[in-house]
């Protein structure tokens, strides 16, 4: 019996040791959600619900703004933030950004930033009709942008159907991002054999930490400090791996975006650090694990999927 029909259980002590990248056992992955909130559609989160809790039709202004701003002075300010610091973030990316904001769009692909597939605009993969046909046009759109194949993909909300990892295998997917259960990669399986599955964070997220728990603007910074205390000691033993789930509207406010500066500036001084996109990560693993993902038990759907 699997408690996870997809990545077979392993307690992370019983990993074999994977070499450091370029010796330096700690990577950083700083993703940066670049979405689309259609304005005549009900936005898909709130920082400010309706008065009385009524239900109002689009447009939905205070939530809208409140992206919006995000996509104009949260992106300018992480965009100037990460190229002074020489830092390439990877973006899980809607693929209708490229349309609706066109220069927003170059400048993060002048920024040598890396693309994920993020959906077309910020709707999960649950509500669209036919989502292999979704997952399609949103890698083609985002590969007539970059001019190169698009490896990997985050689902709006992280979410998936029962068959959504199929579809990515068909569609020559390298790695998603959906299964945020571990500090290292981890091989998956599906009906067309492995796919590799990578971190991703819910604790190093803005979201969670300031639109959820209403943490104070500092937070990001301390939980960063105590989670180096521990990897630290970990790296001794098996890299660790550093990713920050960031969206513009979140972080990018002033007071916040202080304290990523901060927390940037600290990884940045330290000797075992480095910073690296996903596909980077993906191909440090493919090397230093060496299977392939041979050893997956072989793929079969659960009773009731």
């Amino acid at each position: 019996m699997w408690s996870n029909p997809r990545i077979p259980y392993q307690l992370a002590s019983h990993r074999p040791r994977l070499e450091p990248l370029n010796g330096r056992p700690l990577m950083v992955n700083v993703v940066m959600n670049i979405e689309y909130w259609p304005f005549d559609r009900p936005m898909p989160r709130g920082i400010l619900p309706p008065p009385h809790g009524a239900q109002i039709p689009p447009p939905d202004l205070p939530n809208f703004s409140w992206v919006e701003y995000g996509m104009r002075s949260g992106m300018a300010r992480m965009l100037d933030m990460l190229k002074s610091r020489g830092i390439k973030a990877t973006t899980f990316f809607n693929a209708q950004v490229a349309d609706v904001y066109p220069s927003l769009t170059k400048e993060v692909l002048d920024a040598g930033w890396e693309f994920v597939g993020h959906g077309w605009f910020q709707r999960s993969l649950k509500q669209v009709d036919d989502e292999e046909t979704e997952i399609k046009r949103c890698l083609a759109r985002i590969e007539k942008v970059t001019g190169k194949k698009t490896r990997g993909w985050f689902g709006a909300g992280g979410a998936e159907t029962m068959k959504t990892p199929e579809i990515f295998k068909q569609c020559g997917l390298d790695f998603i991002h959906d299964f945020a259960l571990d500090d290292l990669p981890n091989w998956m399986r599906t009906e067309q054999g492995p796919l590799l599955a990578l971190p991703y964070t819910f604790e190093l997220n803005d979201v969670p930490i300031w639109v959820i728990q209403s943490q104070s603007s500092d937070e990001l910074l301390k939980r960063l400090e105590t989670t180096l205390k521990v990897y630290e000691r970990e790296a001794e033993k098996q890299p660790r791996i550093v990713t920050f789930g960031l969206h513009p509207h979140v972080v990018g406010v002033p007071h916040r975006s202080y304290y990523l500066e901060k927390a940037l500036d600290l990884l940045l001084a330290r000797k075992d650090t480095q910073f690296v996109t996903s596909s980077e990560i993906a191909d440090w693993f493919v090397k230093a694990d060496g299977t392939g993902g041979r050893n997956l038990p072989q793929y079969s759907p659960p009773a009731s999927g």
